[in-house]
């Protein structure tokens, strides 16, 4: 296998065992990407760390020499928010709601995650049930579109337009706009509501901020709104995912866990490193020529960090495959630099209460069916299961 031919059903079926053969094979690899965009992929700790902090990498999109649409392509109406921005209109527009994901606002949500949490648990009747389809989707739903003030009777309607989004199956594109389409149209007609009868939630605020402070613009609005809805869904549910079927996997540390030995807050820092939720860092663009790792990178070429190959470097991790909640955290799945994930304090406390909450209802839960019959999202951009069956 070539490095140009690394983004296949083989690294889909087995990411880790993929990305170990291109972090042996090298530092950074030229590959061609699932549309036939080339692509340069950093694979080893160190490289994507300074990478991740490397202002000559933008993310801008104008900033590319070629225009791929797969996974990196937003239409005009949602293209406006922080991951296709640079500093200075990054710095301003994170400013805006970066006090709404503090760690100390973060925390002062718990009481309400336990009540959500309790809530969707106690919709479970029988012995067997599916954590994704019972907990670890619709919380982070929950919860994020709370923090928004986005009407309950319409989540359902934007989790399948996410699924859409990511999905990397045939006709995937022309979906993808679609579900963007669709999103676009409701988050204009949200936000329309909430001029005419504001309400005290994040989304009112950037409304305010928009329409008294002209400290964004109206595309701005419905792009951060966007994403905010977008992010705080999809890494908060696949971490709930991961570091359940983690514990499930391994009835040591689960047992721990169970004794007070471990904690699941340190679960949850090893589920990042281990199966990271976001296996790819958001499509990056070389301003300048420049050399990463030995390889020589033209100017707007495109970078993509390889978080979950980053996390499994046997050169930083002993033993990167065994999954070891007594690790020292040094994961780089939130990325770093400016560009740190800001829904990271939100979706350590989702974990942490939706897997404690797990944990007490049921004393005895495993799985329902053997890890071979386990089954993933097919997508090279997210790392999390479709389904996770248990026994309580």
């Amino acid at each position: 296998m070539t490095m140009s031919e690394v983004f296949n059903d083989v690294l889909l079926a087995d990411p880790h065992s993929g990305y170990a053969k291109m972090r042996e094979a090298g530092r950074v690899h030229q590959a061609t990407t699932p549309d036939g965009e080339p692509v340069w992929v950093v694979a080893r700790y160190e490289d994507v760390r300074k990478a991740l902090a490397d202002n000559r990498l933008s993310l801008n999109k104008v900033n590319a020499r070629t225009r791929g649409n797969y996974q990196s392509s937003m239409p005009p109406e949602l293209d406006a928010h922080l991951l296709n921005m640079d500093a200075p209109d990054h710095t301003r527009l994170r400013r805006l709601v970066s006090k709404a994901f503090t760690p100390r606002r973060i925390e002062a949500l718990r009481d309400r995650v336990h009540s959500l949490t309790k809530d969707l648990l106690d919709t479970v009747h029988g012995p067997q049930f599916d954590i994704m389809a019972t907990l670890a989707n619709p919380l982070p739903m929950n919860v994020i579109c709370e923090l928004l003030g986005i009407p309950s009777g319409s989540r359902g309607d934007f989790r399948d337009w996410t699924n859409l989004l990511i999905s990397p199956t045939p006709g995937a594109v022309e979906s993808s706009r679609s579900a963007m389409r669709s999103m676009h149209k409701f988050l204009v007609a949200v936000i329309n509501d909430k001029r005419r009868c504001p309400t005290d939630d994040l989304l009112s605020a950037m409304i305010e901020s928009r329409d008294e402070h002209e400290h964004l613009s109206e595309s701005e609005l419905v792009a951060m709104a966007f994403l905010i809805l977008f992010a705080g869904y999809e890494n908060s549910t696949h971490l709930i995912g991961n570091a359940t079927v983690g514990l499930l996997l391994h009835p040591e540390h689960l047992a721990a866990v169970r004794e007070g030995r471990t904690s699941v807050r340190a679960v949850v820092e090893e589920t990042l490193r281990w199966n990271s939720p976001f296996p790819l860092g958001v499509r990056r663009f070389a301003l300048e020529d420049l050399v990463i790792g030995g390889v020589e990178i033209p100017a707007g070429g495109r970078v993509w960090v390889s978080l979950i190959s980053a996390n499994h470097d046997e050169r930083l991790f002993e033993s990167p495959r065994d999954f070891d909640p007594s690790r020292t955290p040094a994961h780089l799945a939130f990325g770093r630099g400016i560009h740190y994930c800001l829904g990271a304090p939100l979706a350590r406390l989702e974990a942490e209460v939706a897997i404690t909450s797990l944990l007490d209802r049921w004393p005895h839960l495993q799985l329902s069916v053997s890890v071979e019959q386990l089954e993933w999202w097919q997508s090279f951009h997210k790392r999390g299961l479709l389904a996770l069956p248990v026994t309580a």
